[in-house]
């Protein structure tokens, strides 16, 4: 418990000292008085407090974001550097045919990154694009069409981020550790005229996929989405939402 809300709790709990006074001495008016008083002071304390605790909070959170996404940039420079010298590899011993299959992959790791940037929810990308800094018991690839911005979409596109982000977490915690090679979950996100489409794919092992499935099923209900396909095994699903003007 920080100090700030601890102030606040020893100025609601002074209040009693005058009502005390104000049962004691009830013929007199001065205990009337000096309730008021207290009282008012005791508010200002708790507002101050209260304020005081919501800065803080907002500067942890604050702290807390830009770890993340330090934490976040500090992977992806490993990953481009270590393509970049398999890339310089390739060509320092003239080989052409590996360079351009290496500058491809390149490429569409861009494009790939490019259309999660324009996804238009700013949590969801962060959550996204830092998922394998908080785990390496499940890969996560999020394949994202060109014309889906969630933001843009007729629909609550924060709800179905955030119901995204649940199912992903929910795969993450389902995965069975001590598995071997890492679980792999594949969320492919693109529309037509009338909907959204995600189609989800599992590799891996997991704990309990009558649980997730009843886990997955009972936040879908609670989303703009809807199941098309939700497998019991939990290995493959198809989820939509449509788009209503």
């Amino acid at each position: 418990m920080n100090r700030w809300r601890t102030i606040r709790y020893y100025a609601a709990g002074s209040v009693l000292l005058p009502i005390a006074a104000v049962w004691f001495w009830r013929e007199q008016l001065w205990p009337a008085g000096a309730l008021l008083l207290w009282l008012t002071a005791a508010a200002a304390i708790w507002i101050i407090a209260d304020r005081k605790e919501q800065a803080l909070r907002s500067e942890r959170a604050q702290a807390a974001l830009e770890t993340k996404a330090i934490r976040m940039l500090n992977h992806h420079r490993h990953d481009w550097m270590n393509e970049l010298q398999v890339l310089y590899g390739y060509i320092r011993m003239n080989k052409p045919d590996k360079t351009v299959e290496c500058l491809e992959k390149i490429r569409e790791a861009m494009t790939a990154e490019s259309r999660i940037a324009k996804l238009g929810i700013p949590s969801f990308i962060l959550f996204v694009q830092s998922f394998r800094t908080v785990t390496n018991a499940m890969q996560l690839q999020v394949d994202v069409a060109d014309d889906v911005n969630l933001a843009e979409l007729p629909l609550n596109g924060e709800k179905v981020a955030d119901t995204l982000t649940d199912l992903i977490n929910a795969y993450r915690f389902g995965v069975k550790p001590g598995g071997g090679d890492a679980a792999r979950l594949t969320v492919g996100l693109h529309r037509n005229e009338t909907a959204l489409l995600i189609d989800l794919r599992f590799e891996g092992e997991l704990l309990n996929a009558q649980e997730l499935y009843a886990k997955c099923r009972q936040r879908v209900k609670k989303s703009p989405l809807y199941a098309d396909r939700l497998e019991p095994d939990m290995l493959t699903a198809a989820l939509r939402a449509d788009l209503s003007r």
